[in-house]
Order: structure tokens, then sequence, then C-alpha cells
């Protein structure tokens, strides 16, 4: 008689996974974020995502233009900003505001001393997680 494999049978759903592994990750990013210790096995889960690069960008401050004006631009322009000289500039990981700072010239290039990490960093990520679950459950739990 020949016997025929069958795959096993898992009652694993993967969604729930992915939600369980989001829920521990986020968990260990907030203790992080608050001088917390973590284990050595999220510690290493973490630093596994060490390579990988992100979009940082530094915002001096913002203006409105008409067309008209911004057509007018041309080299020499002075663009007035919202911010006063002096002012914190706003430091955007992936578009989102994590941290404020000073600018400063090292070596004729401008850089940034972080003065302050927003701490709502974690709940907005926890916010998002959540919204998510919140949008698959109303499409009948599809996502």
């Amino acid at each position: 008689m020949s016997e025929t494999s069958t795959p096993p049978t898992t009652d694993s759903d993967p969604i729930a996974d992915a939600e369980s592994a989001l829920d521990s990750a986020e968990a260990s990013l907030a203790a992080l974020a608050a001088g917390e210790p973590v284990d050595d096995r999220v510690r290493a889960g973490l630093e596994l995502l060490g390579d990988v690069e992100l979009d940082v960008s530094i915002e001096l401050g913002r203006t409105s233009m008409l067309v008209e004006d911004v057509l007018k631009l041309r080299d020499g322009s002075v663009v007035e900003l919202d911010k006063l000289a002096g002012d914190p500039v706003d430091v955007f990981v992936n578009g989102r505001r994590v941290a404020r700072g000073e600018v400063l010239v090292l070596n004729d290039n401008f850089c940034i001393r972080v003065s302050e990490v927003l701490d709502e960093l974690p709940q907005r990520a926890a916010g998002s997680a959540v919204e998510a679950r919140e949008r698959r459950a109303g499409d009948g739990g599809e996502g």
C-alpha cells in the first residue's frame, strides 16, 4: 500500500501572528524609548534592523507662496520662513517627526544637535497598529 503524505495542518492565523509580533515589537520599542531594559532576544531582533536605510530630513521652517511668487524666484531670492533664527528645527524620519534640535556648523557642514526626542513616538506607532487592525476588522477581516 502506498502512503500519501498530507501537509501538516496548523491552526495558526498569519494575520494574528503578525499582529502579535507587531504588538511585541511595539512594546519593546516603548521599553527602549523609556530607558527600560529589554531581554537579549528582543534586542537581537531589533539589531537585525540596524542596516535598514531610513529617510531623515530636517525642516528649518515653512511658508506659503502664490504660484506667481514662486515663478519669480531667482538666484539670490530670499524666502522668509515661519521660524526665527535660533528656534529648534524638526527632525523627521520617513516623514514622521521624531525629534527637535539646533542647527550647528561643523567643519563647514551643517549638522543638528538633537535636543529633544519626542515622547509621543511609541504611542503613535501603537495607535497606527490599532487603527490598521480596526480597519481590517471593519472590512470583514481581510487585509
